[in-house]
């Protein structure tokens, strides 16, 4: 679904902020991307869906590109259902309203992330988890095969991390490919298949999660003692991700 060879990125001639990508999704699986803050998390998965232009290298797009930015906001006040009516404007000539395949896509997009009940709602008044799902929706409406998040639960509480990695991963059961950035090694270890990490610029590593995120990656890679424990969740052993922050504090009792 979405390939990447040689793939690099700078500004002018300034120094490299990735260089030598090599990636493959197919349908069905999820690749997330870790790395420190300012390390081009962002700046890789928009040449990845096209927003961007990669100073070298390929991307082979072997699907509609749905992607979710980071920003949360809108400038005027829209119902939900209208902006996820946004997603369809590759369907709609220059000057014509959306029609009833794109209302009806506009709704099946909102019924596939669970917020069919929030159609009518200003897109302004509804929660961060909610607007999270509202932008996962419209790109969904765009008819894409291909989903590429970045930070899709930045600044949002466990439930609704928990809300928007569950519509992940049954997207990606139904099919698709999904690629994200997060800030949260616990998110890849949840639903990413693959996981690539940013080192620096020339340190570009990507391999199966399980395999990949370990204590001792983690520790490197954030730079501080990180343990990944296994313990029980819902009856079946899962690991963990446990940084230490370097704060002792009397335990209780």
């Amino acid at each position: 679904m979405l390939d990447a060879t040689g793939l690099g990125f700078r500004y002018g001639r300034g120094e490299w902020i990735f260089r030598g990508v090599d990636l493959q999704v197919e349908a069905g699986e999820v690749l997330a991307v870790l790395g420190p803050n300012a390390r081009g998390k962002t700046t890789l998965v928009t040449c990845l869906a096209g927003v961007r232009k990669p100073t070298e290298g390929e991307v082979t797009r072997r699907a509609v590109i749905g992607f979710v930015p980071q920003s949360h906001g809108a400038t005027a006040a829209f119902s939900v259902l209208n902006m996820v009516l946004m997603g369809r404007a590759r369907f709609v000539r220059a000057y014509a309203s959306p029609g009833p395949a794109d209302r009806e896509a506009a709704a099946a997009a909102l019924d596939r992330v669970g917020i069919s009940h929030l159609r009518d709602r200003d897109y302004q008044t509804v929660s961060g988890g909610e607007r999270q799902l509202v932008l996962i929706a419209r790109a969904l409406a765009t008819g894409c095969r291909t989903l590429i998040l970045d930070e899709p639960a930045s600044a949002l509480d466990l439930r609704n991390q928990a809300r928007v990695l569950g519509v992940l991963h049954a997207l990606a059961e139904d099919g698709m490919a999904v690629v994200m950035t997060s800030h949260h090694p616990e998110h890849a270890l949840r639903i990413a298949d693959q996981t690539l990490l940013i080192v620096n610029a020339a340190d570009i590593r990507v391999d199966g999660t399980a395999k990949l995120l370990t204590g001792a990656t983690l520790s490197s890679l954030y730079g501080l003692p990180v343990t990944t424990p296994e313990v029980n969740i819902g009856g079946l052993p899962q690991r963990v991700v446990v940084p230490d922050y370097g704060i002792r504090r009397p335990s209780a009792g």
